[in-house]
């Protein structure tokens, strides 16, 4: 029975926040079991384009390294702002929320070649902290009780809680300079004079993701308290 309710809690989220975390999981698990390498999914652009092991594309961000506290916190962020700006500023716009995953990705792989950063998970969970806290500038996040702060905050005081937990902060860098960039051009260049969208979600995704409502869709009553790690407070 509380399997059961488990999966009907589960279902109830909405349909890229569930698809994206199960993955994430179900990756981590796959390494913990031995049946998958971390070296099998890291991103290698010799191996990507010289060995058309293309899946590596994919598989650098869904892996946050092996079960810990570092794995458990990402996917606390991940699952709680993923899902905040599905059910918020992308309610009923799933084509525009994956073409943002898209853009992200090819983003980050692009300039994470250049860094030569391995895994991009923890990048991609900063961009959608960030591109949901400057869309939520007037919320007050409370971080593990004992800071207060506004919302565009957040994703610099996750980057120094990422410091010290011993992990690279440029990862963290990353993802908040290509969620800036996603947010100037979707949401501050096109209010400017002159300005216009730049970013346009491609017509077969409209086609294939907002033909119909997720069947499984519930969004949270507002009133609902979150996860303890960061309550909001409005």
């Amino acid at each position: 029975m509380a399997w059961r309710g488990l999966t009907a809690e589960f279902l109830q989220v909405p349909a890229v926040t569930r698809a994206y975390t199960a993955a994430c999981v179900l990756t981590t698990a796959a390494v913990q079991l031995e049946l998958l390498s971390p070296f099998q999914l890291y991103f290698n652009p010799h191996l990507v384009f010289r060995k058309l092991q293309v899946w590596r594309l994919v598989t650098n961000f869904l892996f946050f390294g092996p079960l810990g506290f570092s794995f458990f916190f990402n996917m606390l962020f991940v699952f709680r702002y993923c899902r905040m700006l599905e059910e918020g500023s992308f309610r009923g716009r799933t084509a525009d929320f994956v073409f943002m995953f898209l853009f992200g990705g090819v983003l980050m792989t692009l300039l994470g070649f250049l860094g030569s950063l391995f895994f991009l998970g923890q990048a991609l969970t900063a961009m959608l902290v960030y591109v949901w806290s400057r869309r939520s500038p007037h919320v007050r996040v409370n971080f593990f009780g004992l800071l207060t702060f506004q919302a565009p905050f957040l994703p610099w005081a996750l980057m120094g809680f990422s410091l010290l937990l011993g992990n690279s902060i440029l990862v963290d860098l990353l993802g908040i300079a290509v969620g800036h960039i996603y947010y100037f051009l979707e949401d501050v260049f096109p209010n400017q004079p002159g300005g216009k969208r730049l970013l346009l979600t491609p017509g077969f995704l409209k086609l294939l993701l907002d033909t119909r409502e997720d069947p499984n869709y519930l969004p949270l009553p507002e009133e609902q308290p979150g996860p303890p790690v960061p309550p909001l407070q409005q």
